[in-house]
């Protein structure tokens, strides 16, 4: 174990030479890699939105609208078959998914129904079946009553094309914008993802991607007063339509559409010379330019529209004919306003209706203060960690400090390599991972001082420590990076980015804890020839424990279950302080202009806006206010209006740095996937555990996990600390660092199990928690430093993940001492039937402990 060839070392440290070289574009000025070659390393981690500010919208389009349109369509087209033949018809009418009409004479039916096959013929889709599929099924429920029904393939080809027109659509409205980077993705069946870091200006963003932009020029009808048509009944072909100002003017509007913004083949901003306002100069294509000034020459003297998404922009007369193809908008514009149009003309009108489902908005003030608060709470929790392994270990823990380094170096070159985002939980589980890593190296320490005092010499027991603690390392590593791939699958946003930066660190640990301490340790005692282990300066466990915590399970065991029990007694009669990512609703969080926030100013002024429930609470600094606003009643469009609502009453004296809405669709979505991931990963990992040892290891250890989720739960009810998506996370790194606990212990239950057949299992188990009590202590240690530092210097965005993290550690340590080997005696666990090895036996005597 202790023998590395020189091609191994190269490749050892060439692994770690590539960590630090792709790592250095993170700390260094990019003008220091400008003058590289293209395949050098001189990308930079991506930073996620909440770090530099920006915004993630998520679309959803309206699939009712599409179907009712599609119908509407259908039945136009129906009529004009039927009148083209001159068939009779009567009752020509949509319901639910289908169109029918009655044909007068029972003669015609034939021809009706050879005329309507037209709308029955399958239709060209790059997606479906072999690339047709059928929009609509022809039926005939009683003879003379012919019925087209829209098939679920024709919904979903509908909705597939107009979702990939959406995306063009949107990715031209934001290029226009000139933001850098956006990310426009096709999500699911029905849905836009929208990402623009660094947007100082995120309400622009939303009206632009909100607004349909269906841009026609119709007559107004001025053959009846707008009122009397009002009062009674518009003429036939004709609507009522209202125009932008305020208060709003009625118009009289033909159905008949001369021309629309699908003619544009430009539009910018410019200013009247006369009036010297904004207005949108627009110009038309060929077919556009000729029916525009065919309409204009046959109306002068009259009034035309000008219509968007109907409301009336403008309504001029046509005082003589428009025969350049070209021609103005001009209303009440500011310069933006003017602007915002003219982007939306250019990039052509929506489909379809988009409905934002889900906002999570930063500000790019708040994003500069989470990169700091990360910043420092990296450092502090780095430097104390350090600190704590030197005093503990000293020449190892220098050894481990140089390997955590080389850990932390891959993590960010491996993030950098492959373009991964970091988030603000991504930070947090970084930290966590140094933690963490030193788990690694404690259990190769341990069980080299246990082999030492055991009376192997010096190299005997550094080899004799890195094999048996191997096996320990990759099963204890892979529970919690099963928990990681899980929550990448299962969860969303930011939560997928703490899974990631936690899954590689799993990875580089093992390698830089075990394989690069290893190369170091060997390379120590080849130059050095040390006779002894390097002095422990600071001991913090006894060298020999020998406490009876199977005697104490008489008391541990009750309180355990009266404690799980009254958690759960909680948690189903006490509301949780759920998050807006499982019951909906909108978070905003504020920053007063002045000295000091007024929330007995902010709940006055909200409280008359009719928006229910308001919850107003000071966020950490005192400039900084959190405002909750309650799930609103009118479905996903109407918690945007509750947006723009505060946003009206506020605005003037508050700065918004982050805005988070949550529709009640996406709401009811997080909620079933948070329990899945955690349902899923318990799951997995029962069988792994089951495959690696016996199944009453497996249940033992679930149990176990059980009970510290069922605590961490109860730890929210009792607390009031919000619950959202990050505390999914929380918990299922908890199960993880749990299940770590827990597999060190079981394993070396089973390595026991196999020396000394004849000790009682309760002496045994006490003596398997006493050699491992040094190193659970030195772990939790560890890990509770890193989550201390993060807890009070990382921010208040993530207090809440780290309080249920370092909640969840104390808890996990307790559950893996007191609850996972008590549950191995109620379970009976039965002996292995297989001899071991006679070396095996010699180590060993049944009753006797060995020294530690």
């Amino acid at each position: 174990m202790l023998h590395f060839s020189r091609l191994q070392t190269i490749l050892i440290w060439l692994v770690v030479a590539l960590g630090v070289a792709y790592s250095l574009p993170n700390v260094l000025p990019q003008s220091y890699f400008s003058s590289l070659p293209s395949w050098a390393p001189s990308r930079p981690m991506t930073l996620g939105l909440d770090l530099r500010g920006g915004s993630h919208i998520l679309l959803q389009i309206d699939r009712q609208e599409l179907i009712d349109e599609r119908l509407v369509s259908a039945r136009d087209d129906v009529r004009r078959l039927l009148r083209d033949e001159r068939v009779g018809y009567t009752g020509l009418s949509t319901s639910d998914r289908s169109v029918q009409v009655r044909i007068r004479d029972a003669g015609e039916v034939e021809t009706a129904r050879e005329v309507l096959q037209e709308l029955t013929q399958p239709v060209n889709s790059g997606v479906f079946g072999a690339g047709t599929v059928r929009e609509f099924e022809f039926s005939e429920p009683e003879p003379g009553l012919l019925r087209l029904t829209l098939t679920e393939g024709g919904i979903n080809y509908r909705l597939s094309t107009a979702l990939s027109q959406s995306i063009e659509v949107v990715s031209r409205r934001v290029n226009e914008l000139g933001t850098t980077e956006p990310v426009i993705q096709r999500q699911g069946d029905d849905r836009i993802l929208v990402q623009v870091p660094g947007l100082d200006d995120p309400e622009r963003l939303k009206e632009i991607l909100g607004t349909t932009a269906r841009l026609t020029f119709q007559m107004v009808d001025q053959s009846m007063p707008v009122q009397e048509a009002i009062e009674g009944r518009p003429p036939i072909g004709t609507s009522i339509m209202y125009s932008t100002d305020n208060p709003p003017v009625p118009y009289l509007i033909e159905d008949r559409v001369i021309v629309s913004g699908e003619n544009l083949v430009d539009a910018q901003t410019s200013f009247d010379q006369l009036t010297n306002e904004p207005v949108v100069t627009f110009r038309f294509d060929t077919r556009g330019a000729s029916r525009f000034g065919q309409a204009t020459q046959e109306n002068v003297g009259r009034l035309f529209a000008i219509i968007l998404d109907d409301e009336v922009i403008s309504a001029p007369q046509i005082r003589e004919p428009i025969l350049g193809g070209t021609g103005q908008i001009s209303g009440s514009f500011t310069v933006q306003s003017a602007n915002d149009l003219a982007v939306l003309l250019r990039a052509g009108a929506l489909p379809a209706t988009l409905t934002i489902v889900e906002e999570r908005t930063v500000g790019p003030g708040l994003g500069a203060d989470s990169i700091e608060a990360g910043k420092i709470a990296s450092v502090i929790g780095a430097v104390l960690v350090v600190l704590f392994m030197v005093a503990v270990y000293g020449l190892l823990g220098v050894f481990a400090v140089v390997a955590l380094a080389a850990n932390v170096c891959m993590i960010i070159a491996v993030l950098s390599g492959l373009g991964a985002t970091l988030t603000l939980p991504g930070i947090a589980g970084i930290v966590l991972t140094i933690g963490m890593a030193v788990d690694s190296n404690v259990l190769v320490f341990e069980r080299i001082r246990e082999e030492r005092a055991g009376g192997r010499s010096l190299i005997q027991a550094v080899d004799g420590g890195f094999s048996k603690a191997l096996s320990t390392i990759v099963d204890a590593n892979v529970t919690t990076l099963i928990a990681a791939v899980i929550l990448f699958y299962i969860g969303t946003g930011p939560v997928r980015g703490f899974a990631v930066t936690l899954a590689i660190g799993i990875i580089t640990t093992v390698f830089s804890a075990y394989t690069l301490t290893r190369w170091i340790v060997a390379e120590w005692v080849r130059r050095r020839r040390p006779k002894e282990l390097p002095r422990m300066p600071l001991q913090v466990v006894p060298e020999q424990t020998d406490f009876r915590f199977m005697w104490l399970r008489r008391f541990t065991f009750p309180l355990t279950a009266l404690a799980s029990i009254a958690a759960v007694v909680l948690f189903m009669t006490i509301d949780m302080n759920y998050g807006i990512d499982f019951k909906g609703g909108s978070s905003i969080e504020v920053r007063a202009q002045d000295e000091s926030a007024d929330i007995v100013d902010i709940r006055s002024r909200l409280s008359t806006l009719g928006l229910g429930e308001v919850q107003v609470q000071e966020f950490g600094d005192p400039r900084d206010v959190l405002i909750r606003l309650q799930a609103q009643g009118g479905g996903d469009a109407a918690e945007q209006r509750a947006i723009d609502e505060v946003q009206a009453a506020l605005g003037s004296d508050y700065d918004f740095r982050r805005i988070e809405v949550v529709g009640p669709t996406v709401s009811s979505e997080l909620a079933r996937a948070g329990t899945l991931a955690v349902v899923v990963s318990l799951a997995a990992i029962l069988i792994y555990i089951w495959l690696r040892f016996e199944w009453q290891f497996a249940i033992g250890a679930i149990v176990a996990t059980l009970h510290d989720v069922l605590m961490t739960m109860g730890f929210f009810v009792v607390t009031g600390v919000e619950f959202n998506l990050t505390s999914i996370a929380a918990i299922l790194t908890i199960v993880g660092y749990s299940l770590n606990d827990t597999v060190v212990v079981y394993d070396r239950v089973r390595e026991n199990l196999r020396r000394y057949k004849k000790m009682p299992l309760p002496q045994l188990l006490d003596l398997s928690v006493n050699q491992t009590l040094s190193r659970t202590v030195m772990t939790s240690l560890t890990t509770l430093i890193a989550l201390v530092s993060l807890y009070a210097f990382g921010g208040e965005v993530i207090r809440s993940f780290t309080a249920a993290m370092i909640f969840g550690v104390v808890i996990g340590t307790f559950s893996s001492i007191f609850v996972a080997g008590p549950l191995l005696v109620l379970f009976r666990l039965r002996r292995p039937v297989a001899e071991t090895a006679n070396e095996e036996e010699k180590e060993g005597t049944a009753g006797q402990v060995p020294a530690r």
